[in-house]
């Protein structure tokens, strides 16, 4: 695996700390924060407060990746997220991604100051996105899915869920690297809670470490999710802190090198004693 990665002047060393993806999305209709942060001021302050936590990258989405979520128009997704970019940027320095599945959003995006592409599909929905991705010299994270969300919990049958996973995630390194875009800007992501049942979550969680043989960094994204909510009989997301927490602290000890989240605060404190303990 690559050992570090330098974005907006910033070196992303691999295997030395976890680092932070502090989720802001810019939605009516997400699981746990849907229209919190739906106005540019309201956004901005959420962004400025996560940095000041100790976000690491801040991960910007206009579309709604949640079971049963709706594809909305492209000049809505552009609407939702291009303004709130434009205003990170010119107010802070930190790494930006842009959440999208889109090439024409993910071109916007970079253009208006974002420095990554998040895409959940891995490349798959939109057959423009990894030639642009290419084109732009920016980073990636291909994510684990089936179906989309409007479908992929029919979805859920595997064989064998971790091997069909670094199937997957195999064959979208090399349609990324053939398309032109550098290894070394290649992040994966197993996508857990997308196309996976509870018991598939958690074997992911135990087993994250095998994906380390695909050589390239790991995202997990586990932050408030429904797993941890039934595990702690909590139907509301956001009373789910502590159980992230206990799921943040499992994906640092079996490998992930970034971690999705909302808590930015809460969770920075649970990664430095992780990492602490486990690298």
């Amino acid at each position: 695996m690559p050992s570090n990665l330098t974005i907006r002047g910033r070196c992303f060393a691999w295997g030395q700390r976890t680092y932070l993806m502090g989720v802001l999305n810019m939605t009516p209709d997400s699981f746990s924060d849907g229209g919190d942060f739906n106005s540019t001021d309201a956004a901005l302050v959420q962004a400025q407060a996560m940095v000041a936590a100790g976000a690491d990258i801040l991960d910007v989405g206009g579309q709604s990746t949640r079971p049963g979520a709706e594809q909305i128009s492209l000049a809505e997704e552009l609407e939702r997220v291009i303004p709130i970019i434009k205003a990170i940027r010119s107010e802070m320095t930190v790494p930006i991604s842009v959440d999208t599945t889109r090439a024409y959003v993910a071109k916007a995006a970079i253009e208006a100051g974002a420095d990554i592409v998040n895409d959940i599909s891995g490349g798959t929905f939109d057959d423009e996105m990894l030639p642009t991705v290419a084109s732009l010299d920016v980073p990636i994270v291909l994510m684990h899915i089936r179906g989309t969300p409007e479908t992929m919990q029919q979805m859920t049958e595997y064989e064998d869920l971790l091997r069909e996973i670094a199937s997957f995630l195999t064959e979208q390194i090399l349609a990324a690297t053939k398309a032109g875009i550098d290894q070394a800007k290649i992040i994966i992501d197993p996508g857990i809670g997308f196309a996976k049942n509870y018991e598939q979550n958690l074997e992911i969680l135990r087993n994250l470490r095998s994906l380390t043989q695909l050589k390239c960094p790991i995202l997990a994204g586990v932050s408030r999710k429904s797993f941890i909510g039934r595990i702690l009989n909590q139907p509301n997301p956001k009373a789910r802190i502590w159980g992230t927490a206990a799921a943040c602290c499992a994906a640092i000890a079996n490998g992930a090198d970034i971690l999705r989240i909302h808590d930015v605060k809460e969770m920075r404190e649970v990664s430095l004693v992780a990492d602490t303990l486990f690298r």
